[in-house]
């Protein structure tokens, strides 16, 4: 169980089905995926220094696959590098949030587009039972409370339905750069909003209901409705935007209140 919850969580950041086969995989590879598990996770902090006998002790990998990984991490802009400071964690900002919020409304609404005008029955059929499957782990997720498994599930459960939706593009590219930017997206969603897919509040935002909005983007897709469909993942990306900024915003007046009550004692 713990080897399947462990491959699941490198699955829901690295845009790839869990594989019990993990150790097949090359070392380099493994270190790259846990990397951007931590980094997105919010494990490894942004402008963290990576130090390699600090990455060689955390994940148990010598320092030439550690490295490899973390030059291909630097090239999807999850690790940036410095001649004098060497490898860090790329630093995180309202501005880049939502430069890769819109960038990836722009490659998922063009990867939309024709998957939805491509799409064969095979494809709808994958598509409904991925979204029936987000439907029982959101439903399984808030039963367990806070059981990681459970949430792990209802994440990688997310993440196919997304890919789903985009699956029969026919562009390798496209999905290459969907997974990235998703991952990118994830980096500030994930620490900050409650692992849940039901109703979520926002101090902005009011209540919202994500798996009302997946099930609308489900009947847009079947329907081959591409304009709707694309206005709804752009409506759904920027609704999570504003509720990452809104609880943002929260934890730093929260932050500044404690401060001033130190400096008060």
């Amino acid at each position: 169980m713990k080897a399947r919850s462990r491959a699941m969580r490198l699955a829901t950041v690295d845009g790839q089905p869990p594989d019990d086969s993990h150790q097949d995989i090359s070392l380099a590879e493994q270190a790259r995926r846990s990397l951007r598990r931590d980094i997105t996770l919010g494990l490894l902090q942004a402008g963290q220094t990576l130090r390699l006998e600090f990455l060689k002790e955390r994940y148990g990998i010598s320092f030439s696959p550690i490295r490899e990984a973390l030059t291909s991490l630097e090239g999807e802009r999850l690790v940036v590098s410095t001649p004098s400071k060497g490898f860090r964690v790329a630093p995180l900002s309202e501005e880049e949030m939502w430069d890769a919020i819109e960038t990836r409304i722009l490659i998922d609404c063009e990867a939309l587009r024709r998957s939805l005008k491509a799409g064969d029955d095979d494809w709808e059929v994958q598509l409904v039972s991925a979204f029936h499957a987000l439907k029982l782990a959101a439903k399984a997720a808030d039963q367990g409370g806070a059981d990681p498994d459970a949430q792990e599930a209802l994440e990688l459960r997310h993440m196919e339905f997304h890919n789903s939706l985009v699956a029969a593009c026919g562009s390798t590219w496209l999905r290459q750069l969907s997974g990235q930017l998703y991952a990118h997206t994830e980096r500030y969603r994930r620490p900050n909003l409650r692992p849940r897919y039901g109703p979520l509040q926002s101090a902005t935002a009011g209540e919202r209901d994500v798996n009302k909005e997946h099930a609308q983007l489900l009947a847009a897709a079947v329907d081959r409705d591409v304009e709707r469909a694309c206005e709804l993942v752009a409506s759904h990306y920027r609704a999570t935007g504003h509720m990452i900024v809104d609880a943002l915003r929260r934890k730093s007046e929260q932050a500044s209140q404690t401060e001033a009550g130190m400096e008060d004692t």
